[in-house]
């Protein structure tokens, strides 16, 4: 079975500075991986990387065989990206916004009309559908991010922090769009600070910290020699600093 994603040695460098050094991942065609790391820990810029926003010279990256350097428009079509930032313009209602990505990805008019539609009714969004982006509430913001992720039907879906100051409720209706993607065939990366939620949604994971890999495997012998996943994540990350 073909790799849902590859690194090898990836190293991202900003000037002198290495973001991220020798990463090695593997993530399963259809998993939930969660990728684990405190802020600044090199989670966006591995997850920049992947969808073609940094470029690197050092390793290797293949989303489903595809290598983002040499073949970076069949890699991009495989990937859907839910950003920790509302990175939109606020002024834009949803309906533009889904049209815009959709026509950046090529999806035909009428494609793209029935398209944004089921999207809408899955995320209960239709009626704020000509609502200014600024004007929706948190929850619908995070929902219209994840359907502005599936516009082009992805095979690989990032979620990076996609339930970040979410209350309770939300979170758990999140949770359950993530587990249809996922039950639908979708590979799913998911980074998050809830430690909960990646215990929850995810097998296999990874922790990172300075760029580093501390980490990578099942959730199961992470805690193997630890009360939780939260206790073994904290250990992993303090053990790093000293």
């Amino acid at each position: 079975m073909t790799l849902a994603l590859e690194i090898k040695n990836f190293t991202k460098r900003y000037g002198s500075f290495k973001a991220v050094s020798q990463l090695s991942l593997e993530v399963k065609t259809g998993e939930i991986f969660g990728l684990l790391g405190p802020n600044g820990a090199g989670k966006s810029t591995t997850i920049g990387t992947i969808c073609g926003i940094n470029q690197f010279h050092d390793g290797e990256i293949k989303v489903f065989g595809f290598d983002i350097q040499k073949n970076p428009i069949e890699a991009k079509k495989k990937i859907g990206l839910s950003a920790q930032d509302y990175n939109v313009d606020p002024f834009l209602n949803l309906n533009n916004i889904l049209e815009i990505v959709g026509g950046y990805y090529g999806l035909r008019k009428a494609v793209r009309k029935k398209r944004i539609k089921e999207l809408l009714e899955q995320f209960n969004l239709t009626e704020h559908a000509n609502k200014p982006f600024m004007r929706l509430s948190g929850g619908m913001k995070r929902r219209a991010m994840l359907a502005r992720a599936m516009i082009c039907d992805p095979e690989l879906l990032i979620l990076d922090e996609p339930t970040a100051a979410l209350d309770v409720e939300l979170r758990y209706e999140l949770w359950e769009h993530i587990k249809r993607f996922n039950s639908e065939g979708k590979t799913i990366i998911l980074t998050s600070h809830y430690i909960e939620e990646i215990e929850r949604l995810c097998e296999n994971i990874a922790i990172i910290n300075h760029g580093k890999l501390l980490f990578k495997g099942s959730k199961k012998e992470i805690i193997k020699n630890y009360q939780s996943l939260e206790e073994a994540y904290r250990c992993f990350i303090k053990d790093n600093e000293s």
